[in-house]
């Protein structure tokens, strides 16, 4: 069955499924996770944000604390699987520049670049190495911005390009009043990044494929954007529920137990709309009333801490230990629809299955 589902092709990586697992940080989605979903044929993802947290010295010395745990994650996945490997880096960290080039020096498969515009890289690194970058983008604009920088000042364009709708989870790149937009449908933007990259394929004589992310939930969905154009697609919330996900049971259990009105949107002390489960925290942070006591990293570019009402790498932190009363989850739209936990492979059986079934009834 496998050999007849479409492959993903990120310059010289072949996958055996179009399917990426997102990266999801602060120690979500890390070897575990990653080298179970590359065993299977996906993408495998490392989320870097805030994946020092477990070591002793992160609270003193947090960018050496991180690149020390990425490489021993990447290290790790290694080990577990000869599978496809990608590390996802938000550029909006302090230490972003750093983390990408211990991920390139650590000959990472793929590095994907969200949470801003990754326009700084390490290029002479890069050159030498033979790690593919795939930006991730929630519009149009954020491509021509990107891609007419590149072209410009390092004479190459990334090798992929994630577009990710309004209804992922955790942060989003989209206003508040834009999430509920028809307009800024993953649909309606995926058609135009597709639109856009034209020019530079044909400059480049290079193709560029294109991964659809957010909201998508079963192989139907899967089905439906691949036929719409996307090459791939990212999924995150789904492999939060499996046996081989990084998080505590406690984490886990939150997507199991929440129903679809507790999946709400936050405003996040580094300014951007985010999508999460409703809790405790959440409630006593709508009301004012959590206030973070001190900042130990200024791990984001865009965190004023002396305004934040809390800490947001601590509260993520908190809930990936399984503290959910002191922190809370991210989550995507359609969280509320999973109902167990199962393992990777049986998640990627099952998706398989909805992808072939749906492709016979169309």
């Amino acid at each position: 069955m496998i050999n007849n589902i479409p492959k993903l092709r990120i310059g010289d990586l072949k996958t055996k499924i179009p399917i990426i697992q997102g990266g999801m940080s602060v120690g979500i989605s890390l070897s575990g996770l990653a080298s179970a979903v590359a065993n299977e044929g996906g993408i495998g993802v490392i989320g870097a944000a805030g994946i020092g947290m477990l070591e002793k010295d992160f609270e003193t010395n947090f960018k050496e604390a991180n690149q020390r745990a990425l490489i021993n994650e990447i290290r790790k996945a290694r080990k577990l699987t000869n599978g496809i490997i990608g590390v996802n880096i938000m550029v909006a960290l302090t230490d972003y520049y750093e983390l990408l080039k211990t991920a390139i020096r650590e000959k990472i498969d793929i590095a994907f670049l969200g949470a801003g515009l990754p326009l700084e890289i390490p290029i002479e690194e890069l050159k030498k190495s033979n790690t593919k970058i795939g930006v991730i983008v929630s519009s149009k604009r954020a491509v021509d911005v990107i891609f007419k920088y590149w072209d410009k000042k390092y004479k190459i364009i990334p090798d992929a390009v994630v577009v990710e709708g309004p209804k992922a989870g955790g942060h989003l790149g989209f206003k508040k009043e834009q999430l509920f937009d028809p307009n800024f449908s993953l649909e309606k933007i995926l058609l135009d990044v597709k639109k856009a990259l034209e020019i530079y394929k044909n400059k480049y004589n290079k193709d560029i494929p294109v991964i659809a992310a957010g909201g998508i939930f079963n192989g139907a969905d899967v089905y439906k954007f691949l036929k719409l154009g996307a090459d791939g697609v990212q999924m995150a919330t789904r492999f939060v529920a499996t046996f081989e996900c990084d998080a505590s049971d406690e984490f886990k259990q939150t997507y199991i137990n929440c129903k679809k009105e507790d999946i709400v949107i936050i405003d996040s002390p580094v300014g951007l709309p985010g999508r999460a489960i409703k809790n405790k925290f959440i409630e006593l942070v709508t009301k004012g009333i959590t206030k973070p006591v001190k900042c130990y990293w200024k791990c984001l570019k865009t965190c004023n801490f002396k305004k934040a009402p809390y800490c947001i790498a601590k509260a993520l932190t908190n809930a990936k230990l399984g503290f959910l009363e002191n922190g809370f989850a991210f989550a995507g739209e359609n969280a509320y629809r999973i109902n167990k936990i199962t393992s990777v492979k049986k998640l990627i059986k099952e998706l398989l299955n909805e992808f072939f079934l749906t492709a016979q009834n169309v």
